[in-house]
């Protein structure tokens, strides 16, 4: 090699090396080969209690000017991990600040925290900017003529949403996370596997051997769900949701919207001892321009969950509404 042509290659890695690194830092860390262990009769074992903790705090829409950044640098995955931790020192305080000023919310150290940061910049990571895909126009009219939820002054409990009034966190909901509840537990039995949530304690039970869903005359709020094996993956189809201005695929509480002719594909692929990818496919050709992916990890966590008391706990709806009688008095 001449010095001419040797300079010129030394210039152009000088020049591409920067971008190479940035490149790496933004791509996922390649993940190992693993073949999960087999229940007593064959399938693919996903047993065990799990948990989408670690994704609190990853939005669910990335910001707009990530563009198509699908994961965070390794600079930016420090940054996380030094907030976790101080997250972690600050729950364990014993004594509130000479300085902190009274907030009607509880203390943080009662909500639940990451363990490990998401490297995702976004919940959904289809389409590619990260965002949920435009309504039709119809669906837009819609949207805009639904009833405003959780309102300033209610005065009834349907002023609320299905969560607040827990009723249901939806399909995806119930594995998506929040400030705490974020359990799932996995049962498995020869065909059939069985889903129980920790917020509400819904349960989903999914045949596997192959059914089909029930007519359209069958409809729930967590709709009728299907399931099967793709390989080491379990595939749930769900359809038949009971529509409502607060089906939203059955997510009270995320961005979107459905109706009658929502499907969820929801995969739940095992890649190591204490990780389960769980990836969410929300399509509805009459509300959405396209189908969106949403997608987090879970990671086991020792059982087991605990009761969920929802209603008997709800003394805030008590008190608002009653506020709203003598209000009205």
């Amino acid at each position: 090699m001449n010095h001419r042509v040797l300079l010129v290659v030394t210039g152009l890695m000088i020049v591409l090396m920067p971008a190479i690194a940035l490149q790496a830092q933004t791509k996922a860390p390649t993940a190992k080969a693993y073949t999960p262990p087999k229940t007593p009769w064959g399938d693919p074992d996903l047993q065990g209690t799990w948990t989408s903790d670690d994704c609190i705090g990853t939005p669910m829409q990335r910001p707009v000017e990530a563009g198509e950044k699908l994961y965070l640098t390794d600079a930016e995955l420090t940054e996380r991990e030094a907030t976790i931790a101080r997250q972690a020192a600050n729950d364990k305080q014993e004594f509130v600040a000479a300085n902190a000023r009274a907030v009607v919310n509880p203390p943080g150290h009662w909500g639940e925290r990451a363990r490990r940061p998401c490297r995702q910049t976004s919940l959904v990571i289809d389409p590619p900017n990260g965002r949920t895909p435009d309504l039709i126009p119809e669906a837009q009219a819609a949207l805009a003529a639904r009833p405003v939820r959780n309102a300033a002054q209610p005065t009834s409990p349907e002023d609320f949403s299905f969560y607040i009034r827990c009723i249901t966190r939806g399909v995806a909901g119930s594995i998506l996370p929040v400030i705490y509840g974020n359990g799932t537990r996995i049962l498995q039995a020869p065909g059939q596997v069985l889903l129980l949530q920790e917020m509400v304690h819904e349960a989903r039970v999914i045949p596997l051997d192959g059914s089909p869903h029930p007519g359209p005359n069958f409809r729930s709020y967590m709709g009728d769900s299907r399931g099967h094996w793709e390989g080491d993956t379990l595939v749930v189809e769900t359809a038949n949701f009971k529509f409502n201005d607060q089906s939203r695929f059955g997510v009270g509480y995320l961005t979107g919207l459905s109706d009658e002719n929502l499907r969820v594909v929801e995969r739940f692929t095992r890649t190591d001892p204490d990780t389960i990818i769980y990836r969410a496919t929300i399509t509805d050709p009459t509300v959405y321009t396209r189908p969106w992916t949403v997608e987090i990890s879970m990671t086991r966590q020792a059982g087991p969950m605990f009761e969920y008391a929802c209603n008997e706990g709800n003394y805030g709806m008590f008190g608002i509404l009653s506020g709203a009688r003598a209000e009205e008095k």
